[in-house]
């Protein structure tokens, strides 16, 4: 059996009867927290999953810029927490058709209201960086999921995937090199070494 199979089996097994599981896919930029929502989507039965991305609470460019952040983006104090705790509280209630937010990496920038989970949508794969995060207010998250996963990687192979990811966007290798070392790495590090225990790390 794959590792995606395993991992979709075990979802299975700890949700029995549940008419919804919300499932937190947490780990540092880079990990793979994204690819890993996604195969899981596919492997799972045809409409009973939806993908629910913490990406899509980042504050806005012009928000960033107006609080002096905008060097910080992806920080966790550059989210909407509280929009984001609200939305997996209407989800986790089972309340019909929820709009969520998805963020568009090629503008960076979110679109509002992109995408719809829907009523009958069993398993919610809900990934972020701070999903597990062990500071206050993302703390509050702990009560709102059914299992949580943690995706690991060696520091040297974030920052590896994270030069590529910024040179397909577009950045110089020096732009990416400095965006890295100035941003992403204290990010990664502030998810590594501040977190909560995890139902299955892989």
């Amino acid at each position: 059996m794959s590792e995606i199979a395993h991992v979709a089996a075990t979802l299975f097994k700890r949700a029995h009867h549940a008419h919804r599981f919300l499932v937190a896919i947490a780990g540092p930029p880079g990990a793979g927290k994204s690819t890993l929502a996604a195969e899981l989507h596919d492997i799972l039965p045809e409409g009973a999953s939806a993908v629910v991305s913490m990406d899509g609470f980042h504050f806005d460019n012009a928000v960033l810029e107006q609080r002096g952040l905008s060097a910080r983006k992806g920080a966790p104090e550059t989210f909407d927490f509280a929009g984001f705790e609200a939305l997996l509280k209407r989800i986790r209630a089972g309340e019909p058709d929820v709009a969520i937010p998805v963020f568009d990496r090629s503008i960076e920038l979110s679109r509002a209201a992109a995408a719809i989970v829907e009523a009958d949508v069993k398993f919610i794969l809900v990934e972020g960086n701070y999903l597990l995060l062990d500071e206050d207010p993302w703390r509050r998250l702990e009560l709102l999921f059914d299992f949580t996963i943690f995706v690991d990687a060696p520091r040297e192979e974030l920052e590896r995937r994270l030069v590529e990811r910024w040179r397909e966007h577009g950045r110089s290798d020096d732009d990416a090199r400095n965006w890295i070392d100035t941003n992403d790495m204290p990010n990664i590090d502030r998810v590594l070494h501040s977190r909560r225990k995890a139902d299955l790390v892989i």
